[in-house]
């Protein structure tokens, strides 16, 4: 009788806790990891060694209370749906906000239309990002990057950096 009281008890606090975690990690923040290269040396930055694993990659903190009036700035990095493939979550840094003109790394100059954001990762060469989907809509991103958190040697805020001479006054 005693085995069935206890499987009850530690199943209710399992629940309760999943519960808990889980409207944690939906409404005010969650800790995700960052595949890739596209955002080095900011994240997963490389030295000698190319592979990646769930222990080298780097694990940043997504707060999410500026989705509630979508207050983004210049050189926030930010995590989205992929416009491709909605399930697929990328994460690159806000160059352009809505009505802004930007000159793109190809040297075009495109207006960000409102509700949307122009991203850009900090390594273009290995970036696929708004240069090669167009602007984001500001309702796919799921919320701002602030620190780093894993590995240990790494843990500090996220820099916002602003690349320079990239705003247009068209």
């Amino acid at each position: 009788m005693a085995t069935g009281k206890f499987l009850w008890s530690f199943t209710k606090k399992f629940f309760t806790f999943g519960i808990v975690g889980l409207t944690i990690s939906d409404r005010y923040g969650s800790v995700i990891p960052v595949r890739g290269s596209s955002m080095s040396p900011t994240f997963n930055p490389r030295t000698n060694s190319s592979s990646s694993s769930l222990f080298s990659d780097d694990w940043v903190l997504v707060e999410k209370f500026c989705l509630t009036k979508y207050k983004f700035s210049h050189g926030d990095v930010v995590v989205f749906s992929s416009p491709y493939n909605h399930k697929e979550k990328l994460i690159k840094r806000i160059t352009g906000l809505p009505g802004e003109w930007i000159t793109t790394r190809n040297f075009n100059v495109v207006k960000i239309r409102n509700g949307h954001c122009w991203v850009e990762g900090d390594d273009p060469s290995l970036s696929m990002d708004s240069g090669s989907f167009g602007p984001v809509p500001l309702g796919s991103v799921l919320g701002r990057v602030t620190h780093v958190v894993w590995p240990p040697q790494r843990i500090g805020t996220v820099a916002e950096q602003i690349p320079q001479n990239r705003l247009s006054s068209s």
